[in-house]
């Protein structure tokens, strides 16, 4: 999209705008707040530390990839309460500890875990790597949001164009037969956004889960970060990839 130079300006200007109102508001809290302290001592104001976003904000986001698939996810493990749950690279301050509340997990990761949290043992390790050898590890695993980045070299990671797809069989692998398998990536219109992530097309993660197991459910979050659950993959649904351009396939799939 091209924006001209006057464009520009004026979004500048209404930016600065609403700067200066916000200092405004600012200062006038201020003055009136020590006003009302006084000469109490008990609390005095030291430095200032104007935080000016938060009154115009809502009261926290609700929606979105990462909040609907950790909270969907979670709640699966929950209910199956399996033997062994393993996780792959997913969000530790968000899915891994909502999981660690209520059960064990193990998980591994490219990066080092400095932490030591109850719950949550953790195991560095390159899945792309041949000397990833874990087969039949655990009859529950999950990788959420994560996979879109093998081979892209992001997490220090060595580069691989088929960095997803050497990491979908380790994960395979790892997993006992009738195990699960919760699994998110970005989908939509299919490309790489180097060295980000890949975005997948519905049909090419239709085709690539099938092979090794069977879907249980599909769901997806939209592009307006809006939750879909347990949606029929009819033809129409997978040649669109859902509508999205950059939402989020949620499976939960069998292995055969």
């Amino acid at each position: 999209m091209i924006i001209r130079i006057f464009d520009v300006a004026s979004i500048q200007i209404k930016n600065e705008r609403r700067l200066r109102k916000k200092q405004e508001w600012f200062q006038t809290d201020y003055i009136k707040f020590k006003k009302m302290l006084g000469e109490s001592h008990e609390f005095p104001i030291s430095d200032n530390y104007a935080c000016l976003n938060d009154k115009f904000d809502s009261s926290g986001v609700a929606n979105g990839a990462y909040f609907h698939q950790d909270l969907f996810v979670a709640k699966q493990i929950y209910n199956k309460n399996p033997r062994k749950h393993v996780d792959i690279g997913s969000r530790i301050d968000g899915f891994v500890a909502h999981v660690a509340v209520f059960r064990e997990i193990e998980i591994f990761d490219i990066r080092k875990l400095e932490s030591k949290v109850e719950n949550i043992s953790f195991i560095q390790a390159d899945l792309m790597s041949d000397d990833f050898e874990y087969i039949d590890y655990c009859d529950s695993i999950s990788c959420l949001h994560a996979l879109e980045h093998f081979g892209l070299g992001r997490y220090g990671d060595d580069l691989e164009p088929n960095g997803h797809l050497r990491g979908f069989r380790k994960i395979t692998q790892m997993l006992k037969k009738d195990g699960l398998f919760y699994f998110s990536v970005p989908m939509g219109v299919q490309r790489i956004e180097f060295n980000a992530h890949r975005i997948f097309s519905l049909k090419y993660l239709f085709e690539m889960v099938s092979a090794d197991f069977v879907i249980k459910s599909f769901s997806f979050v939209d592009d307006n970060g809006d939750f879909h659950n347990n949606i029929e993959l009819t033809e129409t649904i997978v040649n669109k990839s859902c509508g999205c351009n950059h939402g989020c396939a949620i499976f939960v799939l069998i292995k055969k």
